[in-house]
């Protein structure tokens, strides 16, 4: 039975009251472990509640463990820093900088961010969330967004499990989801208050929550005349025209984004959702995180999508297909401070 969005805050009084959302569906580990239904045939999102909070890696992946990473030969472990947000707008060239000052910046802010509370706060505070049953529909705090900096860096797709195998160890994935599949990880380090824009993933995605919170915003391929699909390029995605940091310079798409009925997810540590392939999504970070995406194809989809995606990837390489309009290449960002900021 449809039921009424609840009423806006005072705060949120005449401002923009964006989609519909219910919350998503939630299930704790053991009863998901016991009715051993598994993902291989899941369409819908799912939050797995402590699902890998028996995990090795809830333990080892501290900020300051991470940062303590050397590479065989002693040397410092350097990656890709992402700059502001890829999926919307003009993207802002990568940074290669060392990890370990920056995660260890990111410890600080974390402990910084929970004595501040503010892994109370978001899109849906604790305490509104507090009050809803799981099939009330209501809307979110938008002017929250613009408490967000914007343009902070961020350790985002860095296939960590590759440069160090040994920590595949950490994970227990055939434990949530078994099966036959091509599948990869990345890891995502960073700030609170980040965002990461509106996209869908070809691959279906079991995003693992080490540490931290993420907001997590869903809408299923039904309301994909609500999400304005951009040609930008991505290798293994969609991008959305939405951006859910400047609605206010996008009022038509604003307003057609409005019109949308999505899920709202909390990712808080030791949870996992489960993000069917094809269904958008963006995330809004609480806290500094620690997180791990695991993608991953069937055979048959990897058919469908794994192979179109790879020859698009390989006209990109040459410059024949989206560059110049795409998540991987962009502006230089000089003089980027990649430090964490503070948590107020």
């Amino acid at each position: 039975m449809q039921t009424n969005p609840s009423p806006l805050t005072e705060s949120q009084a005449g401002s923009y009251a964006g989609p519909s959302f219910r919350r998503v569906e939630q299930i704790s580990w053991d009863e998901f472990s016991r009715r051993g239904e598994g993902l291989s045939k899941r369409a819908h999102p799912l939050l797995i509640k402590d699902a890998i909070r028996h995990w090795p890696a809830t333990q080892r992946w501290t900020f300051e463990q991470l940062a303590a990473l050397r590479r065989r030969d002693g040397s410092e472990v350097l990656t890709r820093f992402q700059i502001g947000i890829a999926e919307q707008g003009e993207s802002r060239q990568d940074v290669i900088q060392p990890i370990a000052p920056y995660l260890l910046s990111l410890a600080r802010a974390q402990r910084d961010a929970f004595a501040a509370g503010d892994d109370q706060r978001g899109l849906l505070s604790a305490h509104q969330r507090a009050g809803l049953s799981p099939t009330d529909v209501f809307r979110l705090d938008w002017s929250y967004m613009k408490t967000l900096p914007r343009d902070q860096p961020y350790i985002s797709l860095w296939h960590i499990l590759k440069e160090f195998p040994q920590l595949k160890d950490d994970f227990r994935i055939a434990e949530i989801w078994p099966g036959l599949r091509w599948d990869w990880a990345y890891t995502f380090l960073g700030p609170g208050k980040s965002v990461t824009g509106f996209h869908y993933d070809y691959p279906n995605n079991l995003f693992c929550q080490v540490s931290g919170a993420k907001e997590f915003l869903l809408f299923p391929p039904d309301q994909n005349a609500y999400m304005a699909p951009s040609s930008k390029y991505d290798w293994g995605g969609k991008m959305s025209h939405v951006d859910i940091t400047r609605l206010d310079e996008q009022p038509e798409r604003a307003a057609m984004f409005a019109q949308a009925s999505g899920l709202y997810a909390r990712v808080e540590s030791g949870d996992a959702l489960f993000v069917p392939r094809r269904t958008w999504h963006a995330v809004v970070s609480s806290i500094p995180s620690v997180s791990l995406a695991v993608f991953g194809l069937t055979p048959r989809e990897l058919v469908v999508d794994g192979v179109p995606s790879g020859v698009r990837a390989a006209l990109h390489a040459v410059g024949l297909y989206g560059r110049g309009n795409c998540t991987c290449h962009g502006k230089a960002a000089p003089d980027t401070q990649l430090a964490a900021p503070e948590a107020r």
